[in-house]
C-alpha cells in the first residue's frame, strides 16, 4: 500500500511521518510525503530526531504534492489541521484521505530539553499509529472499512 503523507510546508511532520513508516514496514507500506506550499527544506530537527531513533533520513525532501501524481498512493494522511481543510488535486480524488492530526513540534518555543520532547513525542506518536496500521488487514478491506478503522486508529493513539 502506498501512502502520501500531507503537511502544508512538507518539513516536518510529514517528513517524520514518511521516514518512520518507511522504517518500520519492511517494504509493505511505501510511504511518501509532500506539501501544498513546501519550505524546500527539510526542519534540521526533524534529522536530528529521526537519527536520533536510529531511523534513516538520507532520502527526505521537502517538495509539492504536485510531483506525486504518478506516485499514485492508496491513501493520502494529512499530519496538520491547515493541509486537511485544503483543496486538494484534483487526482486525489478517487484517493482515500484521512487525518492524522500532529502538533507541529518545530513551533514549539522554550528549552531544547521542551522542543527536544515534542520532537520525540511526535515521533513516538507516529511509530505506534505505524505499528496499528501494520496489524489491520488492509487488503481485505474496502475503502469504507479502512477510513473508519483509520480514523479509529488516529483517534485512540496516544503516545
Amino acid at each position: 500500500m502506498k501512502l502520501l503523507f500531507i503537511c502544508t510546508h512538507n518539513r516536518c511532520r510529514s517528513i517524520l511521518s514518511e521516514a518512520i513508516v518507511n522504517h518500520y514496514s519492511d517494504g509493505r507500506l511505501i510511504a511518501r510525503s509532500a506539501g501544498s506550499r513546501p519550505a524546500g527544506v527539510v526542519h534540521p530537527l526533524s534529522i536530528q530526531y529521526l537519527n536520533e531513533a536510529g531511523i534513516e533520513t538520507g532520502n527526505l525532501k521537502s517538495q509539492s504534492w504536485d510531483e506525486f501524481e504518478q506516485f499514485a498512493p492508496d491513501m493520502v494522511i494529512t499530519v496538520c489541521d491547515s493541509a486537511a481543510n485544503e483543496s486538494c488535486p484534483i487526482w486525489f480524488d478517487s484517493t482515500l484521505k484521512v487525518h492524522w492530526g500532529l502538533a507541529d513540534p518545530s513551533k514549539i518555543i522554550g528549552s531544547d530539553e521542551k522542543i527536544a520532547d515534542a520532537f520525540r513525542y511526535t515521533i513516538n506518536t507516529v511509530t505506534k499509529r505505524t505499528q496499528a496500521l501494520l496489524k489491520l488487514p488492509v487488503t481485505q478491506l474496502n475503502q469504507k472499512q479502512l477510513r473508519e478503522e483509520m480514523e479509529k486508529l488516529s483517534a485512540s493513539m496516544i503516545a
